[in-house]
């Protein structure tokens, strides 16, 4: 039988998970734009635009944490 590459093995995974995070960030944008935007206009007051900013930057962070932690977990259990 042929193994997998394992680095190739963790790329898909990580492929997966972006995918899935793509679309709940969709949703977030959704989400801080109801939040940030409760009565659209022409265009976004500073207001607006800091609390978009600001809700997404959190959802960002978090992300970028969560994915650290992903990768180191899926390197331990290929044992790369």
């Amino acid at each position: 039988s042929q193994q997998k590459d394992p680095k190739e093995a963790i790329m898909q995974q990580v492929r997966e998970a972006g995918a899935v995070q793509n679309a709940k960030l969709l949703k977030l944008n959704e989400h801080c734009f109801d939040k940030c935007v409760p009565k659209p206009g022409a265009s976004l007051s500073r207001g607006e635009e800091a609390c978009f900013s600001q809700c997404m930057q959190k959802y960002m962070d978090a992300w970028n944490a969560v994915s650290r932690r992903y990768v180191q977990h899926i390197q331990r259990e290929s044992g790369a």
